[in-house]
């Protein structure tokens, strides 16, 4: 049996993982560009869709503050790894609605598509939902259909939000996802659309990706860090 499907494991090393990612986040020392965006959109409260691709999944409650924000929740799959990141994202302030934002058909039968997304929309109108596209699965950095497909449904803006922190870890696994270590510098760039009138899902899908690619990336040349 693969250890993090056990729920004892699950959360010891979610606890772990949760206490780890605030210290961190305390000694980085962060920079910030397109800030104005996020500004707005805490000022205006209500639903919006934070995205970030699904390797940056570690930093990402660096990039949210708890006490001037709009209450959040992350979209979460329903695998076991989703389920350890879930707690470890939890503990932090970030509760989980759990599910896939891969293409929906797809995402029924195993993924619990459907009830994620009812459960995405519900949250979209009280604050702020956080997507990766390319998960849970990849391919790195494609993004699925399911975050614009909230977003035509929803009216919410979306949030795309590029994170790096340098130095840091970077895991075995399909995304390369990054961990933070401490006491080195760390960047976060955001940018905003809405979906357009009128307009297609497959119209915004690759516009969508460039968008939010070009914030990851911004932000790794501000810290320095190796683009994989």
């Amino acid at each position: 049996m693969r250890p993090l499907r056990n729920p004892v494991i699950q959360i010891i090393l979610s606890s772990v993982l949760a206490a780890w990612m605030r210290f961190c986040f305390a000694t980085i020392r962060w920079s910030y560009e397109g800030r104005e965006h996020a500004e707005g959109v805490w000022a205006a409260g209500g639903g919006v869709l934070c995205t970030f691709w699904h390797s940056r999944i570690g930093l990402s409650p660096s990039c949210w503050p708890l006490d001037r924000a709009q209450a959040a929740k992350a979209l979460i799959s329903l695998s076991p790894d989703g389920q350890f990141i879930a707690r470890a994202v939890a503990l932090q302030g970030f509760p989980a609605v759990r599910g896939s934002s891969a293409n929906k058909d797809k995402a029924d039968a195993a993924k619990g598509g459907s009830q994620a997304l009812r459960d995405g929309l519900k949250q979209l109108k009280i604050g702020a939902l956080a997507v990766t596209p390319d998960g849970p699965r990849g391919p790195v950095r494609v993004m699925a259909e399911g975050l614009p497909l909230m977003a035509k449904m929803s009216g919410a803006p979306v949030l795309f939000i590029g994170m790096s922190c340098n130095p840091a870890v970077r895991l075995n696994s399909w995304d390369r996802a990054l961990l933070p270590l401490p006491f080195g510098r760390g960047a976060i760039v955001y940018d905003i659309a809405r979906f357009p009138a009128g307009a297609a899902l497959s119209d915004v899908t690759g516009p969508w990706t460039e968008r939010l690619t070009a914030v990851e990336a911004r932000a790794d040349a501000i810290t320095g860090l190796a683009r994989l």
